[in-house]
């Protein structure tokens, strides 16, 4: 049976079916994926997260623990992502007249890319931040969540390219 999928999919074999990829032979490199998103809030809890706060507690500082622990438990989020190291994780988020934008790095040295905990940082940080604002605030919106550069592995740097006016992210 060959390794994968006659379209090129690394995560179905041969018949079509999904499997984990082996990455045992792959050499272990230091590698970081940075992603971002964004929760859009209305003007009353922006208000709340740059004054006194939301009845909750401070919901910036949950966030920002939710998406560390995301990025630890991605591989029991998702069902094919490898079970790696997470050295280091950052979690960024500013306020902003529209809402919080979030920015997560993640790091490892191991067989294959940390991007998946990158994107489960960010979605475990804005969700986070969605259930203590929600009281306030039910039509929060989580939107933009995208990698925007990873390093380390075969394939070396990747940056997101710059989009032209316009362009839809």
């Amino acid at each position: 049976m060959s390794d994968s999928h006659p379209s090129g999919l690394t995560h179905l074999d041969s018949a079509g079916a999904a499997r984990m990829v082996d990455v045992s032979a792959k050499e272990v490199t230091a590698r970081t994926a940075t992603a971002t998103g964004r929760v859009l809030l209305s003007p009353e809890v922006v208000a709340a997260l740059r004054g006194a706060g939301v009845p909750k507690g401070d919901a910036l500082a949950v966030a920002r623990i939710a998406g560390i622990q995301g990025a630890k438990r991605t591989p029991d989020l998702v069902p094919l992502c490898h079970p790696i190291a997470v050295h280091g994780a950052d979690v960024d988020l500013e306020v902003g007249d529209h809402g919080v934008d979030i920015r997560a790095t993640v790091r490892t040295a191991d067989r294959t890319g940390v991007e998946m905990e990158a994107l489960t940082c960010v979605m475990t940080a804005a969700l986070g931040l969605v259930d203590m604002v929600k009281a306030l605030d039910p039509a929060a919106v989580v939107t933009d969540v995208r990698v925007e550069e990873k390093t380390g592995g075969k394939t070396g740097h990747w940056r997101r390219p710059a989009r032209a006016e316009g362009e839809r992210a």
